[in-house]
């Protein structure tokens, strides 16, 4: 089962998108079948890549919110992302522009750790609070999960990788993302948004259930005596 996901890290919903997915796979049983991607999405390109402005103020320049009404927003969210075992830091959380950090995910599906390294920058900014703009951010983060930190350097100070995200968010165009998390399944089936774990896990069946996929069976004891047709263990 391939399953394709556009998202940003500084979308809050991306992470709680990405846990949801995760506890559903295990949930419905297809987890060992599953091989999940993330796909570069920027939901604001314009931020400037040096930015100190505070999620707060960014909210309220952007939807002309006052302050005490972008907390209350920021406060539903985090919620929402306690559900799924997620603490979001808001008050110490700046905007951040994320082109730099989606490059370096590119550069790390190259030792095959896009994935950890996906995980690491979600909960970076959201939990730790930190500017996944900022280069040292990145490096640190980069090195944290076994990268080279000074391969992961010079990859931010060029434009390697540019192609490759600028691929992704063209494909996100071109099949109809208007918002993230967006996930796309064997190239045929789309859900949009952090639905509850219950829906993914619906709509992960109703997909093996087409494609002819069973999920892998759990074990419910201990290994205990059994017999094989060459022998008997435990006897």
């Amino acid at each position: 089962m391939r399953i394709e996901v556009w998202s940003d890290y500084v979308c809050p919903f991306c992470y709680i998108g990405k846990r949801t997915l995760e506890k559903a796979l295990v949930q419905s049983g297809f987890e060992s079948q599953a091989d999940v991607s993330y796909k570069a999405y920027q939901l604001n390109p314009d931020t400037p890549v040096d930015s100190v402005v505070s999620t707060y103020d960014s909210l309220v320049n952007k939807f002309g919110k006052t302050i005490e009404q972008a907390k209350e927003m920021t406060e539903g969210i985090a919620q929402h992302a306690r559900s799924v075992g997620l603490e979001y830091d808001f008050d110490n959380m700046v905007e951040a522009n994320t082109l730099a950090a989606h490059r370096l995910v590119k550069w790390a599906k190259t030792y095959e750790k896009d994935g950890e390294l996906t995980e690491k920058l979600m909960d970076e900014y959201f939990i730790q609070a930190k500017n996944v703009g900022n280069y040292e951010v990145l490096v640190a983060s980069a090195e944290s999960i076994g990268l080279p930190g000074d391969e992961a350097k010079k990859v931010l100070e060029s434009d390697r990788f540019m192609a490759q995200v600028q691929v992704d968010i063209a494909e996100a165009g071109q099949i109809g993302v208007q918002g993230v998390p967006f996930f796309v399944v064997n190239r045929k089936y789309a859900l949009s948004g952090a639905q509850p774990v219950e829906a993914f896990v619906e709509a992960l069946e109703q997909i093996a259930e087409e494609e002819g996929l069973r999920p892998e069976l759990k074990s419910l004891g201990k290994k205990t005596s059994y017999c094989t047709g060459d022998s008997c263990d435990g006897i």
